[in-house]
């Protein structure tokens, strides 16, 4: 069924996320890491049990907080041109993701693996904002 030509929008319009694209930002993703590192920063500096047990649970909840931010950017903000013009953007995500998850800051303490998590959200964010002065 064809509708009325009253009805056909005047006006076709794309966008290029799901949203006006004020809505993402690495930026979440940055201080869910910094909170990690300050985590394990003092997770090493005290010795009570159940301080590092309550640090150690607040640190897994910002490392998916870490991943969720990260796969937003990854699935809804970056498009194939995103991904054509920087060719390591899905690898640098992969890493970054890593490192946020179980085998990275998400199961460790280690200040150095938090570090690393941070220098690959950099690099996601620095590509993040070539792509906004587009």
């Amino acid at each position: 069924m064809r509708l009325p030509r009253f009805l056909m929008p005047r006006t076709v319009v794309s966008a290029h996320c799901d949203l006006p694209c004020g809505v993402y930002d690495p930026a979440q993703a940055r201080i869910e890491a910094e909170s990690i590192k300050a985590i394990a920063e003092k997770y090493a500096a005290n010795t009570d049990p159940e301080f590092r047990t309550r640090a150690i649970l607040i640190k897994e909840q910002r490392a998916e907080l870490v991943k969720h931010h990260l796969w937003v950017l990854w699935t809804d903000y970056f498009k194939a041109p995103h991904f054509e013009k920087y060719p390591n953007l899905h690898q640098l995500f992969n890493e970054a993701t890593k490192l946020a998850g179980a085998a990275g800051a998400k199961g460790s303490v280690d200040v150095a693996i938090a570090d690393q998590l941070l220098g690959k959200i950099e690099e996601i964010s620095k590509i993040f904002w070539e792509t906004k002065q587009a």
